[in-house]
C-alpha cells in the first residue's frame, strides 16, 4: 500500500515538475535520464516526491538576498580544502544550491536542472561557477560527493562541497536555509550575477530551469 501511494504521490509530482521546466525552455532530453551510455539518472516518475512548496518559478521571480558568508572552510569533491567565501570566483556569475547524496526528493531534479545549465552552455560553462552544498556532512564524504558528480556528468565548473558540522550549518544560515532535519529542506537556487558585489545574490525558491538560470546569472548588476 506504501508502494501504491508513493507512486501516486511521485506521478503527481512527476506531472507536476516536468511540464513546468518544458514550457520553460528545458528540452525533453534534458528533462529525462541520460542515455544508457552516460552515467545513470534517476527519472523523476520513480522519485517518491514531497509536494512542491511552489511552482516553477517564473522569469523575474528572484528575490534579492544579501548573504555574509561564514569563515568556514569545506572540502571540494575533489579533496582539498578551501576556505569557502574566497573560493567563489569574483569575476563569474556563480549559482549555488544545497543537495545530499542519499537525498530521493528534491536533490535529484535540482541537480538535473544543473546538469542541464552545463549542456546548454557548452563549451561556455566555464564562463559560470556552479556550486552544490551538502547538508549531510556525517555521510557526504568528497568520494561520495564525486561519485554524485559522475551521475550528473558535473564539469570542472561544478563543484560539490562538505565539510564539519558545524561549518555546513554556518552556511545554510547565511543562506537562510537551515533547518534542523535534512529531510525537510525545499527547492531553493541562489545566483549571485556578474558584476554583483560579494554579499549581493538572488534567490529562487523552486525548481528554477534553466534558462532562467542564465538569465539572472548574466543580468546586469546594480
Amino acid at each position: 500500500m506504501a508502494a501504491r501511494r508513493c507512486g501516486r504521490i511521485a506521478s503527481r509530482a512527476a506531472r507536476w515538475v516536468v511540464p513546468s521546466l518544458l514550457a520553460a525552455g528545458l528540452s525533453a532530453a534534458q528533462a529525462q535520464p541520460r542515455p544508457p551510455s552516460a552515467p545513470v539518472q534517476t527519472p523523476l516518475e520513480d522519485l517518491c516526491l514531497t509536494p512542491p512548496v511552489t511552482t516553477a518559478s517564473s522569469a523575474g521571480a528572484s528575490l534579492p538576498v544579501t548573504v555574509r558568508l561564514p569563515a568556514v572552510r569545506l572540502r571540494s569533491h575533489s579533496g582539498p580544502s578551501v576556505e569557502f567565501a574566497t573560493s567563489l570566483d569574483a569575476q563569474r556569475p556563480v549559482l549555488l544550491n544545497f543537495i545530499f547524496t542519499s537525498c530521493t526528493t528534491v536533490c535529484p531534479p535540482m541537480s538535473q536542472i544543473f546538469a542541464a545549465l552545463q549542456d546548454r552552455l557548452g563549451t561556455r560553462r566555464e564562463q559560470v561557477q556552479m556550486v552544490s552544498v551538502s547538508i549531510d556532512p556525517e555521510h557526504d564524504s568528497p568520494a561520495r560527493l564525486r561519485d554524485y558528480a559522475a551521475r550528473f556528468s558535473a564539469g570542472a565548473q561544478w563543484r560539490f562541497h562538505t565539510g564539519s558540522t558545524d561549518a555546513i550549518d554556518a552556511v545554510q544560515r547565511a543562506f537562510n536555509v537551515y533547518r534542523p532535519d535534512k529531510m525537510g529542506h525545499t527547492p531553493v537556487t541562489f545566483v549571485r550575477p556578474k558584476g554583483s558585489a560579494p554579499g549581493q545574490w538572488r534567490r529562487l525558491d523552486g525548481y528554477a530551469t534553466p534558462d532562467e538560470l542564465l538569465r539572472v546569472a548574466f543580468a546586469t548588476a546594480p
